[in-house]
């Protein structure tokens, strides 16, 4: 709901967190803190939360969110995660893509993507949710193959 109130221009990530701020004893603050915190780097949907949820869960680099860019054709196109440096797009796909307008525009846009020297990973929204380990192997996959090395978290010496 938070998202979606900041998609329709409803109402300000910045506006959410004043409201939160006066609220100390809001049930659950952390995790709407957590979300307005994704919204304002640029999450618009629940999906894309959950994916740069999914993101630092794995360890992965943090995307950026609604990247700007131009298609072939020179229409406005926003990226749901881009990793500039790696250049891998990652797009979270509704419910609404499986219409064969959709698709077919969606299969369009993918071809310009790769064909610009860009990676394009795709996922449907719900398997973010109910499969995030196998997403997350595929993200490491495409970013280690572009060049992204992971780090390895440094262990604690007084617990071993």
């Amino acid at each position: 709901m938070l998202a979606a109130g900041c998609q329709q221009r409803r109402v300000l990530p910045e506006e959410l967190r004043a409201v939160l701020d006066v609220l100390p004893r809001a049930p659950r603050r952390r995790l709407i803190g957590q979300a307005v915190s994704d919204i304002a780097g640029g999450a618009q949907a629940l999906s894309e939360i959950a994916f740069l949820r999914l993101c630092r869960r794995h360890r992965l680099p943090t995307p950026d969110l609604q990247e700007h860019r131009v298609d072939e054709a020179g229409r406005n196109r926003w990226l749901d995660a881009y990793w500039r440096e790696w250049r891998v797009q990652g797009e979270i796909d509704g419910a609404h893509h499986i219409d064969a307008r959709h698709w077919a525009a969606d299969m369009r846009r993918q071809n310009d993507v790769w064909t610009s020297g860009d990676r394009i990973l795709r996922f449907p929204a719900w398997r973010i949710r109910a499969r995030p380990d196998e997403i997350a192997a595929t993200v490491r996959r495409a970013l280690m193959v572009a060049g992204w090395t992971p780090t390895t978290p440094r262990r604690d010496r007084a617990h071993e």
